[in-house]
């Protein structure tokens, strides 16, 4: 006789990342343990950014961990609000995500103490007095739930459960999750690297997935094949000719260290002159150290790394600031944010971006309702600080150092699943870029797709 099969019920509450590229956080609710995994902010358009101040629909305080991909701002960003609504569990990544992801609440939190603090004093709030998402204080104390794991090993969460961190690209410390569950495997993709990258090897691959949360963030589209060095010497040239400044906003994390990485070699190699380059982005020195702290993270030696950084020169000051924007002649400024959406790339754009001699290069994914998606879509003029500025800059983009794989790369980081996964939930990415994905997919692999909603619940039924 056969045993009996056991049922066990799980849902999946989707509560960001969905039909939306910011915000990610799902949450599964097994019969044994609750499991978070990422805690993302939402960015780009107001009514998204406006549900980051709403609570989260489920009881918090019964999540036991978070388990988090990589340290981005749309996947970490929210924790401190998580711990303000009740948790106390354990908040689980490799130890550069996690190093990566202190860095980010840290520097988060005393923008909005910033902002907060700006629009109370120039009153451009409808809140009295404006009040920060969370505080400088508020991001600590969500440091002390942090629990570095090792990558590439399983880890038991409970009696049925286990979880495992796979590198997957992307930022460095970034992974891929394996959750078994009642004999079945759930793969959450978090965000997939590409297979080419200048500073981190190609991401691993998973070869079983039953339940798969993949993103789709360009789901619809192929990266440029153009090597990023032409057009960088192109518009080096150009403001060496008009003697103006080329700005470049950039993430902070990645971003910013390979367009350090591309200008040192570029100039070592004689293709660009000894141009001055400022690096003004405080978070972005912080995570040049984080390269330093885990060696076995990326592709730089340490004698590359030491001399990447002593040809640029670190901004460390808002003073400092000030005296780049007063120097006279051409120079590059790489500074944050990536979407325009905060940051010091505002204070040079509200003195630079109404000059013909300034040069603007785009070179990451562009949310949706950010101030870097109205200039690539060729706004006239652009609100800073409250002011709207004509824009004169010309804006350029540059979509091949994308560290977010394409829909081919996707497809190819599939290419070792063993069968079809039962389920396939398409997960941060705008609407447009998850449909044209389930359409590739279905197309070409005959999978079941499914596209949430945000905060749609699926349960799932397994047997043991």
């Amino acid at each position: 006789m056969h045993p009996p099969t056991e049922k066990h019920r799980l849902k999946i509450h989707f509560l960001g990342g969905a039909k939306t590229v910011t915000g990610s956080k799902f949450l599964i609710e097994t019969p044994e343990i609750h499991i978070l995994i990422d805690c993302g902010m939402f960015q780009g358009l107001k009514e998204l950014r406006e549900r980051n101040w709403v609570d989260l629909p489920v009881d918090v305080s019964a999540i036991a961990m978070v388990l988090v991909t990589h340290g981005h701002l749309d996947h970490t960003g929210y924790l401190p609000r998580l711990v303000q609504q009740g948790f106390k569990g354990t908040i689980m990544g490799t130890a550069p995500t996690l190093e990566i992801t202190r860095i980010i609440l840290e520097d988060s939190a005393r923008i909005h103490e910033e902002d907060a603090e700006r629009a109370n004093e120039e009153h451009f709030t409808k809140h009295h007095p404006a009040k920060p998402f969370y505080n400088q204080k508020e991001a600590a104390a969500t440091l002390r739930f942090f629990k570095p794991i090792e990558e590439g090993s399983w880890i038991r969460l409970s009696q049925h459960v286990k979880c495992r961190f796979q590198p997957v690209g992307h930022i460095i410390g970034a992974t891929f999750i394996e959750l078994e569950m009642y004999g079945k495997r759930f793969v959450f993709s978090g965000d997939v690297g590409r297979p080419i990258d200048y500073l981190l090897a190609p991401p691993e691959q998973p070869l079983r997935a039953d339940y798969l949360f993949l993103e789709s963030t360009y789901g619809d589209r192929l990266h440029e094949e153009d090597p990023p060095e032409d057009k960088i010497i192109a518009l080096v040239n150009k403001v060496i000719e008009s003697r103006g400044t080329l700005i470049i906003p950039s993430f902070a994390v990645e971003r910013l260290q390979t367009l350090m990485y591309i200008l040192w070699k570029l100039y070592q190699k004689n293709r660009i002159p000894n141009i001055p380059i400022y690096v003004d982005s405080p978070m972005g020195n912080n995570v040049l150290a984080v390269f330093e702290q885990f060696p076995k993270w990326h592709k730089l030696s340490l004698q590359e790394y030491e001399a990447m950084c002593d040809h640029i020169n670190i901004v460390t000051s808002y003073k400092e600031t000030w005296e780049v924007i007063d120097k006279q002649g051409p120079k590059i400024v790489i500074a944050g944010s990536g979407m325009v959406t905060g940051g010091r790339v505002l204070t040079y754009l509200k003195q630079m971006i109404d000059m013909e001699s300034t040069q603007l290069l785009l070179v990451g994914y562009q949310a949706e309702g950010t101030r870097g998606r109205h200039l690539q879509e060729g706004v006239h003029e652009v609100k800073l600080y409250a002011k709207y500025v004509p824009v004169k800059a010309q804006v350029h983009q540059l979509m091949s150092l994308s560290a977010h794989a394409d829909q081919r790369e996707l497809l190819d980081w599939l290419g070792y699943l063993d069968t079809a996964p039962h389920m396939t939930y398409l997960v941060h990415g705008e609407a447009a870029a998850a449909n044209a994905l389930r359409v590739k997919l279905q197309t070409e692999k005959k999978w079941r797709i499914h596209i949430p909603e945000l905060n749609e619940v699926v349960s799932v039924e397994l047997s043991t």
